[in-house]
């Protein structure tokens, strides 16, 4: 075998066993939540159940009111997917089409949004969000938060996409009688409807599992997401062990199911405007 092909063998190895610790917590939290009491507590571990339960599904479905919470998840996550493409794809044809320095400055600008963490932001948004009235409307004040800390990602690839189409289409267009925006409407957008497709597909999965905003601005408990629902298995004397991974497990699932089905869209969206 050539040294080339040592090589390869060598990177898949390694990328094989990268994938191998990032999915064990998933694994090991399917596995934990089909285990009994007992055999959760045994040392050593079992890797997989001797006798597979089930009870905690329904158990958990019925006592902890997970319908409620995960269609709270989706009207929040379905929201901030919604303001985010919106705008973000008009941003991202301005930032991808004109350049100056005001044009340089905005990219900058976004790109230290993205850096700030959620943790960060959330008291002065909780601030102005109080003098403003939107805390009578906590799901409304979490999914503008939660829109503007994704605004910045979905803003950099959908950037990268816009900057794909070529220009002399849209001049075209024009010549023909078309304005910028009907230009941009019938010439632009559907050729790059993949990338923004992609990336409003990864803001709301990402939105879908939104805790901070929620756990801050959220107190009615029929109107919390998920990702909130979970905490409350936190306690001083917390030992459902199976009950908190049956609740993660039906909650990550959907995700874990939209992102297997649709990743091949997915790479060939995030990699559409990485050459051009």
């Amino acid at each position: 075998m050539t040294t080339r092909g040592w090589t390869n063998w060598a990177m898949l190895a390694i990328a094989l066993a990268l994938a191998a610790v990032y999915l064990f917590p998933l694994y090991w939290m399917y596995v934990t939540a089909l285990k009994s009491g007992s055999e959760i507590f045994a040392n050593p571990p079992t890797f997989w159940p001797q006798a597979p339960v089930t009870d905690a599904f329904p158990m958990v479905w019925e006592t902890r009111t997970m319908a409620t919470y995960l269609s709270n998840s989706v009207l929040i996550a379905a929201g901030v997917t919604a303001i985010t493409v919106i705008l973000g794809s008009g941003c991202a044809y301005v930032l991808a089409r004109y350049r100056n320095v005001w044009i340089d400055v905005g990219l900058f600008v976004i790109l230290m949004l993205q850096v700030l963490p959620a943790s960060v932001m959330v008291t002065p948004l909780f601030v102005a969000f109080s003098q403003l009235g939107l805390l009578s409307y906590p799901r409304t004040a979490v999914i503008l938060a939660a829109a503007a800390k994704a605004m910045p990602f979905f803003v950099v690839l959908v950037r990268a996409t816009f900057m794909t189409v070529p220009r002399e289409l849209e001049e075209a267009a024009m010549v023909d009688g078309a304005s910028r925006a009907g230009a941009f409407f019938r010439i632009v957008l559907p050729l790059a409807r993949n990338g923004i497709l992609v990336c409003a597909i990864l803001t709301f999965m990402s939105a879908f599992g939104e805790y901070i905003y929620s756990k801050s601005i959220i107190q009615t408990p029929g109107l919390q997401p998920a990702s909130v629902g979970l905490s409350t298995f936190v306690g001083p004397n917390s030992r459902d062990w199976s009950g908190i991974m049956a609740y993660a497990a039906i909650y990550v699932t959907p995700i874990l199911a939209i992102f297997v089905l649709l990743q091949r869209r997915i790479v060939s969206g995030l990699t559409s405007g990485a050459l051009k």
